[in-house]
């Protein structure tokens, strides 16, 4: 059972949220909370294993938020940041605040649930429709390296999995193609993030894109 704690100004999107959540057999949302300032003192509280935020939050926003509970020496909540506005400097702010997710309110529902099973295993995910324009504004401002730095460690098999990971295949989707099980997936990502000091699959991504893995 993961455990959820929801932080909106909006009372009735904090409703439909938990509504949402009260479907899944494998979700518990354990408090709903109005501010960015009851949200960082619930986290620490609670501790959830999850906390979605929305960025536009009286007293404290989001992102201060995140930063704010991710900053904690002893915390272990992983926080998916929900707004309204695909801004740039939202996506920079909250991955570099170390969220696992940044998701734009129209999404689906059951997309919604996946972030959360996402960042609770300790992976990351942005919106699809923000990660190319974040990944093209990187590339446009940053030369490609004529080596991307820590490749020479990655196995062959390694380097297969961070491709396919660049190309936003899931664990299972990868799986597939390789005609492997999924935990040896995970295993192979987990080498991958510690060998390249990635800190999530996001980072991964960057990671392949800026150094010219994948073809622009």
């Amino acid at each position: 059972m993961l455990r959820v704690l929801l932080a909106d100004d909006h009372a009735m999107l904090r409703s439909g949220m938990r509504a949402i959540l009260d479907t899944q057999p494998d979700l518990d949302c354990v408090g709903e909370v109005a501010d960015g300032r009851a949200a960082v003192a619930e986290v620490a509280r609670l501790r959830p294993d999850v906390a979605v935020l929305d960025i536009r939050m009286p007293k404290l926003d989001g992102l201060s938020a995140t930063e704010a509970i991710l900053a904690a020496p002893d915390n272990r909540t992983k926080v998916v940041v929900l707004t309204t506005y695909d801004s740039d400097e939202y996506v920079y702010r909250a991955l570099n605040a170390g969220a696992s997710g940044f998701l734009l309110k129209s999404l689906p529902p059951e997309e919604l649930i996946g972030a959360i099973r996402v960042a609770a295993r300790g992976d990351a995910l942005i919106d699809p429709s923000v990660t190319q324009r974040l990944v093209a504004r990187f590339a446009s401002s940053i030369a490609p390296a004529t080596s991307a730095p820590g490749l020479e460690q990655l196995t062959v098999r390694e380097r297969e999995v961070l491709l396919l990971v660049a190309a936003a295949y899931t664990n299972a989707e990868i799986a597939a193609e390789l005609h492997v099980g999924d935990e040896t997936v995970k295993t192979h990502v987990s080498r991958i993030l510690a060998k390249l000091g990635l800190r999530d699959r996001v980072h991964a991504v960057v990671y392949a894109h800026l150094n010219g893995l994948v073809a622009r």
